[in-house]
């Protein structure tokens, strides 16, 4: 059902404004706005990755249409947490901007300013902590402690006049953390008593009964399997989950195996996690992989990317072959992490790959090799009953996350017209305890293309998939420029069918018939006749055939 748009009106003074960007609808490019009083403060500002009917695309934004031009009211873009759905983004509003202030986690900013660097650009930073408060501008920010699966993620409560609204970013409720670091319900609690007026919910696991399970239930399983590993070990996970690599780092120490990183982000960011402390290196543990490959079969582990089936990342290559290093019989992949929506098919071809290469792939659908970051239904429940927030906004998951997620919440005692199902575009004022819906913006997905961002329309993308499935035809004709009649052809090249050229044999002279046509009642128009062609070989093909090709005419005057 298409999107009703709706021009918001002018903020009324005394009304904070809260305007998703990303996130909703999606697992992924999380971006939300907030204003008051004519200043603007953002909170992420991710990326999504692209499905297989969107080939070629490399990252997809948010659509930063509502704030091109009024990035010079931007006060900072808070940072919840560094995993790429949250920050990845980054490079691409500050090249609109380059003076915005970044604010987040020593971990967070450090894998920012990392990727900030291959940009060349230099941001401006605020480094914050839990418990700490921060104004700015008009925003009085307070950073709580959440638990994830990347260390130092926060949580962010933005008060203003208007009211308070509580960001959680993604969270979980880990009783047991690998770093000790709980999710802070004691502030949740504390700012349940002084009134949330908006609660801004992660939703990705709100349709999963219970409690997540405990990260570390995962050590000593990946510690059985890699201690029962004939041979080389290879295991792929999230480049920036920093608990994962150190369970594997523990594990490989354990059994007199060495590790080496594989893929330029996953050596780029635990670099940067073993620098800050956050990632604890047993002594001798790692080496350079270049040194790997002189080591015994039994005593390396390789540490890849590639855990979603991407096409260029470290596992795929190495399931099409494609790599250095060829996994075979005898050696063991664990594909450590969770599968994003969307991504399924991918990642069940690297697992078919690898298992005709005779790998033993061990995953989660046959071994607790992961476990998720977000919380599910039970940990989201205990929120609103310490919480008791006004109104809900459920983001960051697709339509049905959400709508788990609003349930949840009216479960608790929370009014359904409380509980905001809002689209990426939705406009909502709160004010005095009030949520109102007072606009939706027409947004659309930026596609980055090599070096091209938001160049690429949906049109293009339906061009590339018809290019891969029904192949394209070229007509050449070359007519006389005062007669109309054809000089020569029509010349026609196929590519991607499986029949020769001169299966167009019969067709030809249809093309001649229409052509001969539109010469007598005085068609000279080049665009016209290319049209013409166009429609009477597609018919043809589409008849005869049964395909839909790219058909690309060319009618030359001579």
């Amino acid at each position: 059902m298409p999107t009703t748009v709706i021009d918001p009106p002018a903020l009324a003074p005394g009304t904070l404004r809260i305007t998703p960007l990303g996130g909703l609808g999606e697992v992924g490019r999380n971006m939300t706005v907030f204003e008051y009083e004519g200043k603007l403060l953002i909170v992420d500002c991710g990326v999504l990755f692209p499905e297989e009917h969107q080939p070629g695309v490399d990252l997809i934004l948010p659509d930063f249409e509502p704030i091109k031009d009024r990035l010079d009211d931007v006060v900072g873009l808070v940072l919840t947490h560094g995993h790429e759905d949250h920050i990845g983004a980054v490079p691409y509003l500050l090249k609109l901007k380059n003076d915005i202030p970044l604010i987040g986690s020593g971990l967070t900013l450090a894998l920012v300013e990392a990727k900030l660097k291959e940009h060349r650009i230099r941001p401006y930073t605020l480094t914050v902590r839990e418990g700490q408060t921060e104004q700015l501008g008009p925003f009085d920010l307070e950073f709580i402690a959440v638990n994830h699966s990347i260390p130092d993620a926060l949580a962010v409560a933005i008060r203003t006049p208007a009211g308070t609204a509580l960001a959680t970013g993604d969270f979980k409720m880990d009783q047991l953390p690998l770093d000790g670091r709980l999710t802070d319900l004691r502030a949740f609690a504390r700012l349940g008593q002084e009134g949330v007026d908006l609660f801004l919910v992660d939703s990705t696991n709100a349709d999963v009964p219970g409690f997540t399970p405990l990260e570390r239930e995962i050590g000593p399983v990946l510690d059985q399997v890699i201690g029962r590993a004939p041979r080389r070990v290879i295991v792929a996970s999230f480049s920036s989950h920093v608990h994962r690599v150190q369970q594997v780092l523990d594990a490989a120490a354990a059994h007199g195996r060495r590790v080496a990183l594989l893929g330029r982000s996953m050596v780029r960011n635990m670099t940067i996690a073993a620098d800050l402390g956050y990632l604890t290196v047993p002594e001798g543990v790692l080496i350079d992989y270049k040194k790997a490959r002189d080591l015994p079969d039994d005593k390396i582990v390789y540490m890849s990317t590639g855990s979603q089936g991407e096409p260029m990342a470290v596992l795929s290559r190495m399931a099409n072959n494609d790599h250095e290093i060829e996994p075979g019989p005898g050696d063991t992949v664990i594909l450590a992490s969770s599968q994003i929506p969307g991504n399924e098919n991918a990642i069940y071809r690297v697992i078919d790959g690898l298992t005709k290469l005779g790998a033993n792939v061990v995953h989660k659908g046959n071994a607790k090799v992961h476990v998720s970051g977000h919380a599910a239904a039970g940990e989201l429940l205990y929120c609103y009953n310490i919480l008791k927030p006004r109104n809900v906004l459920p983001i960051h998951g697709e339509y049905r996350h959400l709508m788990a997620n609003a349930r949840l919440a009216q479960d608790t005692g929370i009014a359904a017209e409380r509980t905001i199902l809002a689209e990426n575009g939705t406009v909502i004022d709160l004010k005095d305890g009030d949520t109102t819906v007072v606009g939706q913006y027409d947004l659309g997905f930026v596609y980055v293309d090599g070096s091209t961002v938001g160049e690429i329309t949906e049109a293009d993308l339906k061009d590339r998939r018809i290019l891969g499935e029904e192949g394209f035809i070229s007509v050449i004709v070359v007519v006389d420029a005062t007669t109309g009649k054809i000089i020569s052809g029509p010349d026609i090249h196929a590519r991607g069918f499986a029949e020769d050229d001169s299966v167009f044999d019969d067709v030809k002279p249809k093309i001649a018939s229409a052509l001969a046509e539109a010469a007598s009642s005085g068609v000279r128009d080049t665009h016209a006749l290319s049209q013409i062609v166009r429609r009477t070989i597609g018919r043809w093909v589409n008849t005869s055939l049964r395909r839909r090709p790219m058909i690309v005419p060319l009618v030359i005057e001579a």
